[in-house]
């Protein structure tokens, strides 16, 4: 099914042979639904000459959904370990800042997510930490959305009211993100699936210690996958981490080139060279 999928798709210049064969079951699955079509079959001779439902199709494979703090034990590892612990460092080591990549950030929620745990974390120390986020994101959608930092109340419900009121001011009936704090992130459109580039143009040179790159990789086909953790593994500085989402643990570990920190959470360190 497959590749009667990426063939139709090709025929409208689209190329989906990037994605893994279960999540373009899935979708096409959800497609026959929406569209009321009698069968999988029949869509796809439909979809080969429907221009308009090609796109639709399309743009329904770029998933673009996240929250504040996903992956709760991620967050309090972040918190209460390795975020201090590469505090703690960054005197010792020389460097200036710390040097973060939430790589596929969609509408923001992610990166904002740990400016509010670095600022935090300033506020407990009495003193400034300092840091630079690169928040990174194939669609230009989701970027201009996550550049704006309004959200809907629903949207910040895994946001505690002390954070909401430090981070957060009411609008009507959304919240604004702090824009003193946005400053210190950098959004910008970047295709995770270049081959070319290690990172994102605007974070130069790369030496992350920390990377962020979760509920992405089990869109992809193996091959894919691949690319992007080798890119996330030469982009990382030599004792930076790498956190993804938890159902994408095991895709990391049958990869190889890290090594898990916690094991029961999808934190990992890069294997040396």
């Amino acid at each position: 099914m497959r590749n009667q999928i990426v063939e139709v798709m090709s025929r409208h210049g689209m190329d989906v042979a990037c994605y893994d064969e279960t999540f373009l079951g899935k979708s096409l699955d959800k497609r026959v639904a929406f569209v009321a079509s009698p069968s999988v079959e029949i869509y796809l001779d439909w979809l080969a000459g429907n221009r308009a439902e090609a796109i639709d199709f399309f743009a329904s494979l770029d998933i673009c959904y996240s929250e504040f703090f996903r992956n709760p034990l991620a967050f309090v590892l972040l918190e209460q370990m390795i975020l201090p612990g590469l505090i703690n460092e960054l005197g010792k080591s020389g460097r200036t800042e710390l040097r973060i990549w939430s790589a596929g950030c969609a509408a923001g929620q992610e990166p904002y997510s740990l400016a509010i745990l670095l600022e935090d974390l300033a506020v407990a120390r009495g003193a400034a930490i300092p840091f630079r986020i690169f928040a990174t994101d194939g669609s230009e959608t989701a970027l201009a959305a996550a550049c704006r930092g309004v959200y809907e109340e629903a949207t910040v419900q895994n946001v505690c009211l002390r954070r909401i009121h430090s981070y957060f001011s009411r609008q009507g009936e959304s919240y604004v993100f702090d824009p003193r704090i946005k400053a210190r992130i950098d959004f910008s459109v970047y295709d995770l699936l270049d081959p070319h580039s290690v990172s994102p143009p605007t974070g130069i040179y790369g030496d992350f210690d920390l990377v962020f790159c979760s509920n992405l990789l089990f869109y992809y086909k193996l091959e894919v996958r691949c690319l992007i953790l080798n890119k996330i593994r030469r982009s990382l500085s030599e004792n930076g981490y790498f956190i993804t989402g938890e159902a994408e643990k095991t895709i990391v570990e049958q990869a190889g080139g890290f090594r898990a920190v916690v094991p029961p959470a999808a934190v990992f360190r890069k294997v040396g060279e």
